[in-house]
């Protein structure tokens, strides 16, 4: 169980007042697993779930820390309305889980490693990324996977897709795309039938440091505003629906991966991430208070 503590960290007083926000937020701790973690998601009860190595932990409400499941290489994950969970893996496209944590179909698994996934309410499909490939600089693909669970590739030869997030409506996704180390979006004129993209935003680039700023996994709020885990960089990047950079928080290490807004007022801001200098350090989960802020409710209403 993480130490319960918590500080207030000063931030950029011009980028948070342009957006409307207090000059300071606060930083807590929730929860601290062996390494490095990904894939934050909260169910209907409020538990939360992290990804990291080969299982997915899961955290209570009062920051019990427990084993839910195994599997090769978890990282991206849904809830559904049932209970049931979709995760990605590095291994092998998706699985879906039961509320229990027990595997009941592998979804893509020929296809390669599955990194992030969003879900599109409207059609009862989803969308997710698979970036890996062979040598220095991966192709990926973008994938959807209709309400029968047939795999249909939407888009391809792209620079390593990661991050995977639905607008409202569904007409628009938005991908990270992390070797370019810029956010893309995709307009959608059918459940998995894309226009080409455009680029939203280039992020801003972190010097020569090692590893390179990219882009990890993303979140959505009620104005459109998207939170981008800056992975390199420490920090969580929030650009408007034209994608200017609105501010930059304070994230979970060097290595922040993930975000997920939860709470009853949806104005928590959970981020994933390592401790140390290394992915294999202790993963933690974080979370920041954003009381100006609504998060876009991504947990489908419970069936």
């Amino acid at each position: 169980m993480f130490v319960r503590t918590s500080a207030l960290v000063a931030l950029s007083v011009l980028s948070l007042m342009s957006a409307g926000w207090d000059t300071k937020v606060r930083l807590v701790g929730v929860a601290r697993v062996p390494t490095y973690t990904e894939g934050v998601v909260v169910d209907h009860a409020g538990n939360l779930y992290v990804s990291h190595a080969d299982q997915i932990s899961r955290i209570t409400p009062d920051g019990r820390v427990s084993a839910w499941a195994r599997m090769p290489s978890p990282n991206g994950h849904k809830i559904l309305a049932d209970g049931t969970h979709l995760v990605c893996d590095r291994t092998g496209g998706v699985y879906h889980l039961s509320a229990g944590g027990e595997v009941l179909r592998q979804i893509g698994a020929r296809l390669g490693g599955g990194n992030d996934i969003c879900l599109d309410p409207a059609s009862g499909g989803f969308y997710y990324t698979s970036p890996y490939g062979a040598g220095e600089q991966p192709i990926g693909n973008l994938y959807y996977v209709d309400s029968a669970g047939q795999v249909h590739l939407a888009a391809g030869k792209l620079w390593y897709p990661n991050g995977v997030v639905l607008r409202p409506g569904g007409k628009t996704l938005v991908v990270g795309e992390s070797l370019k180390n810029r956010i893309i979006e995709f307009p959608v004129f059918a459940p998995g039938k894309l226009a080409p993209f455009r680029v939203l935003a280039d992020l801003p680039k972190q010097g020569q440091s090692d590893p390179a700023a990219k882009p990890d996994g993303m979140a959505l709020d009620l104005d459109g505003n998207l939170y981008v885990a800056h992975y390199g960089t420490g920090r969580i990047r929030v650009l408007d629906p034209k994608g200017a950079l609105l501010a930059s928080l304070p994230g979970v290490g060097t290595f922040t991966s993930n975000v997920a807004f939860a709470g009853p007022s949806m104005d928590h801001l959970y981020i994933t991430g390592s401790a140390g200098p290394t992915e294999q350090t202790t993963g933690l989960l974080m979370r920041l208070d954003l009381p100006r802020v609504k998060g876009l409710r991504v947990l489908p209403e419970r069936r």
